[in-house]
């Protein structure tokens, strides 16, 4: 049985009235308002609870507000997701898959991994170009 402290059910005077909820927002502006309520010494427990109150199921998770509360206080000062290493480089460009087709209209007996060997492309974005894009006729 949860028990709730009196000062938890008290409601601020009537004068003051919150904003309609947020019905739609980005996730940089929700890291904004996490940065500027952070500087202020806003545990992340409060401004999770507050960004809720607003943001409804569009707000960050708990654990989200965390690591962007610790991102912030350690010296990042963007509220923009850095690039990642390992994160794969769009190669499915309409030179890419003119560049397959031609290797493959030339042999159509050539192996996926010949193809990406040839055109220094992954092993994986030649397949998703032939088969997935259904680009190249074969």
């Amino acid at each position: 049985m949860a028990v709730r402290c009196k000062n938890a059910t008290r409601r601020r005077s009537s004068s003051v009235k919150m904003a309609a909820p947020l019905a739609t927002c980005a996730e940089e502006e929700q890291r904004s308002v996490i940065r500027f309520l952070s500087s202020e010494a806003v545990k992340p427990i409060e401004i999770h609870r507050r960004m809720n109150v607003q943001y409804g199921d569009a707000c960050l998770s708990l654990q989200q507000v965390y690591e962007w509360t610790r991102k912030l206080m350690n010296s990042s000062s963007s509220v923009t997701d850095s690039p990642r290493s390992g994160q794969a480089h769009p190669v499915v460009t309409p030179e890419g898959i003119a560049a397959v087709e031609a290797i493959v209209k030339e042999n159509r007996r050539v192996t996926v991994s010949e193809t990406a060997a040839h055109l220094d492309m992954s092993h994986g974005s030649t397949p998703h170009i032939v088969h997935d894009k259904k680009k190249v006729n074969t």
